[in-house]
């Protein structure tokens, strides 16, 4: 059992001396494969849960990861390079923008409540909730300590 919650934590002390080596895709795939891992051993799948639920989880993932970078990314920088300069009109307009993003990924969201209560208890539905804000916390503090870290490297 000590051995099954060291694996997550342990892959990702391993990696994140290599993130700081590889680019920004490898990085990407990198914390895929670290955030399945955690996944997988915060919600204690079965093997039968495994194969239903990870299709329907990385679909989620896909969409919203969609979402997240196309739409909200687009809105976020439209809003840095014109905040200066920026008309009423074309605040509502951001604005609308951003409320349909939010939407799109509530939407998301919900539906893959639906899809999983058909394939995990509600009690693993609710784990899953907290094992992606757990790893979004651990993934967070690794990136806050490595920037220190290179902060003080590049002090005199």
């Amino acid at each position: 059992m000590k051995m099954k919650r060291l694996l997550p934590i342990l892959l990702f002390l391993i990696t994140t001396s290599i993130f700081a080596q590889q680019n920004r895709g490898d990085r990407h795939k990198k914390i895929k494969v670290l955030k399945i891992a955690f996944i997988t051993e915060k919600l204690d799948l079965t093997e039968d849960e495994a194969q239903k639920f990870w299709p329907i989880y990385n679909a989620f993932d896909e969409r919203t990861s969609k979402i997240k970078f196309q739409d909200i990314r687009k809105i976020r920088y439209e809003l840095r390079r014109d905040i200066e300069t920026l008309s009423e009109e074309k605040a509502n307009n951001l604005l609308n923008r951003f409320i349909e993003a939010e939407n799109k990924l509530h939407n998301e969201k919900v539906q893959l409540v639906e899809k999983l209560r058909n394939v995990i208890s509600a009690e693993k539905i609710i784990l899953l909730k907290s094992a992606e804000e757990d790893f979004n916390k651990k993934m967070l503090e690794q990136y806050q300590k490595r920037r220190q870290q290179r902060m003080k490297k590049d002090r005199p």
